[in-house]
């Protein structure tokens, strides 16, 4: 089955969050999502189509969705999704598949930096558990749905990983 609207992929979808490693330009971000398109009209696991839509928030994370239940993606198929990333990310000098940085939001810009000085940061008071942070460790639509990519730490794995003593609010 083609690609589909992200809006119609069941709540019970797989969810991938690729981060780009900064903001893409409007012209970027319709590159990306072109390209993107092309690799989901055809993407397969074991010879059959997945239902599979995506969405791109903040000019920055790429959502990549399946609903499982029409097909599940493959091994195989997963891997052939983050190649075709990182060649794409390749020609517009980004990375997609880069997990280790912190992105929070910073004023009215989303920021990122690397785990030790988001913990640095925290220490110092510079961030807090109510800054707004993106989860990128998200894996099922319905709790994309339900509870939204940007969320304060405190709510996420952030804060468990970062805000450890009662002190740091």
């Amino acid at each position: 089955m083609p690609s589909v609207s992200f809006r119609s992929l069941p709540d019970h979808g797989r969810l991938w969050v690729f981060p780009s490693s900064r903001s893409l330009n409007a012209q970027e971000s319709s590159e990306v999502l072109k390209e993107v398109d092309r690799f989901l009209e055809q993407w397969t696991a074991h010879g059959r189509e997945l239902k599979s839509g995506r969405d791109l928030r903040e000019g920055r994370f790429l959502l990549i969705g399946v609903d499982e239940a029409a097909e599940v993606a493959s091994g195989c198929s997963i891997d052939a999704l983050v190649k075709n990333l990182r060649a794409l990310g390749a020609e517009l000098g980004v990375s997609f598949v880069d997990h280790a940085p912190v992105w929070y939001r910073n004023g009215d810009r989303v920021q990122s930096v690397s785990r030790a000085e988001f913990k640095s940061m925290a220490g110092k008071g510079e961030v807090s558990r109510q800054t707004l942070v993106f989860d990128t460790s998200l894996t099922e639509v319905r709790v994309l749905r339900d509870f939204g990519l940007e969320r304060p730490a405190a709510e996420t794995w952030h804060g468990k990983a970062f805000f450890t003593d009662v002190g740091n609010s």
